[in-house]
């Protein structure tokens, strides 16, 4: 039973991780040929953007893991349904800001003058394909949690291979600047759509669409489930958010340049830890819907293990590394956004382990349907404790106390997830299981 169990976890996992990793890259692929492309400004523009897109991504994913997770527990047939109504609902508001409201979201994530034409046409772009996103979460978790991981994560790494295609093409060749990134961007989705849809053609299948009403309730019910994988992705926007604010004011234009070099590899990191999260829910809630406890809190081990020896191997090949990864991504070669980026690449980074360890605790306790303790985790980790030592950090320590900040966070909510771990009737060791 062991063995079935961690096999069907390295199989979920693993392609979801290559999912995720692919999907990460949209905005990896974006700065990498932003920053080849336009320079600086374009970073910096591209960085002061990225925030609106975790706020994307994170309502697609909330509304897709939390609906799926019921339909896993229970077997719903009308949740799908319900979740793509929902998710119609959340589209039609981040439509409506990209067409009327891009210009003051611009200005209130901080773009300055020389910046502001740029940061505005990428997030208007972004704004309007939402659509396309959330609806292709939604029905990448549904079909993942539907037994078919293999073609979610096909669908994932076709769109991104799309998105560093027209990248290049719109960027180089049609010399389209910031709006043919945000371009390549926002097609993607529509390209692993189309490859997810072959599953509702095949006999395997269970999903379908139900003649229904839009229940308050059910949509209640899937924030629940869903908001610490809101969170955790919303919580990449906010620091980046809340890390710019600060840095501007003690850097300039520059250190928020090497400061979207170190956040967006931290997306990719965070993706990671994602996708192990996202391969563990379906076995865990469905190990919790038929009242094997014991095997939903195999895969938990499984799922920390694996967060915590891929963090020691990142680390240890980017402190190596440092200068070469950080050159890749400065075409102009200069000295000042060097300097800022690699001192921060090496102390940032001494977060990830307790960030793998955060993700997998929070989207447990979602997966058996104790969100609250999982929202309490996320809450944390977004808002409630990294913005203070943020704040408080960089008034004493300035760009070192910038960079400090989110390992004392994410150590801090490591403790907190274990102490709840514990409540919960769980054990590092014995035969105690959660209650």
């Amino acid at each position: 039973m062991e063995k079935s169990i961690l096999s069907e976890f390295a199989k979920y996992s693993s392609l979801n991780v290559i999912g995720m990793l692919a999907l990460s890259c949209y905005i990896l692929a974006d700065t990498f040929f932003v920053a080849q492309g336009i320079g600086a400004n374009g970073l910096t523009a591209l960085n002061l953007a990225i925030p609106v897109y975790s706020v994307i991504s994170a309502a697609g994913l909330m509304t897709g893991v939390g609906a799926a997770t019921r339909f896993a527990i229970s077997g719903s047939k009308t949740i799908f349904t319900q979740s793509l109504i929902f998710g119609f609902l959340i589209s039609a508001v981040c439509f409506f800001c990209g067409l009327f409201l891009s210009p003051n979201i611009a200005f209130l994530l901080g773009a300055s003058e020389d910046v502001f034409e740029t940061t505005r046409s990428y997030l208007q772009i972004l704004l309007l394909f939402a659509p396309l996103f959330i609806t292709d979460s939604i029905i990448s978790c549904f079909v993942r949690n539907d037994r078919n991981p293999r073609l979610s994560m096909i669908a994932m790494t076709c769109g991104t291979f799309t998105n560093i295609l027209f990248d290049y093409i719109f960027i180089f060749p049609l010399d389209m600047g910031i709006m043919g990134a945000a371009l390549a961007t926002g097609f993607s989705p529509f390209v692993s759509l189309v490859i997810l849809s072959a599953h509702f053609l095949s006999k395997r299948s269970t999903l379908s669409l139900q003649k229904i009403r839009l229940s308050l309730k059910a949509a209640l019910d899937i924030c629940r489930l869903g908001i610490s994988a809101f969170i955790t992705e919303f919580s990449s926007g906010i620091v980046m958010l809340v890390y710019n604010m600060i840095i501007l004011n003690i850097s300039g234009d520059l250190g928020v340049a090497a400061y979207g070099i170190i956040a967006n590899i931290s997306l990719v990191i965070v993706s990671v830890f994602t996708g192990i999260a996202q391969g563990s829910q379906p076995i865990i809630s469905r190990c919790y819907g038929r009242g094997d406890n014991r095997g939903a809190l195999k895969v938990l081990k499984y799922a920390i293990i694996a967060s915590t020896v891929f963090s020691i191997i990142f680390y240890s090949v980017s402190f190596i590394f440092t200068n070469e990864i950080i050159c890749i991504f400065d075409r102009e070669n200069i000295g000042a956004l060097q300097d800022i980026a690699f001192s921060g690449f090496r102390i940032y980074f001494t977060s990830i382990i307790f960030a793998g360890i955060n993700i997998q605790c929070a989207s447990f306790f979602s997966s058996v349907d104790k969100s609250k303790y999982g929202f309490i985790i996320s809450v944390l980790r977004a808002a409630a404790l990294i913005i203070p030592v943020a704040l408080t950090l960089s008034y004493f320590f300035k760009m070192t106390g910038v960079w400090l900040s989110i390992t004392v966070t994410e150590l801090a909510v490591s403790i907190i997830a274990f102490i709840f771990l514990m409540k919960n009737g769980v054990r590092i060791s014995g035969k105690h299981y959660f209650k």
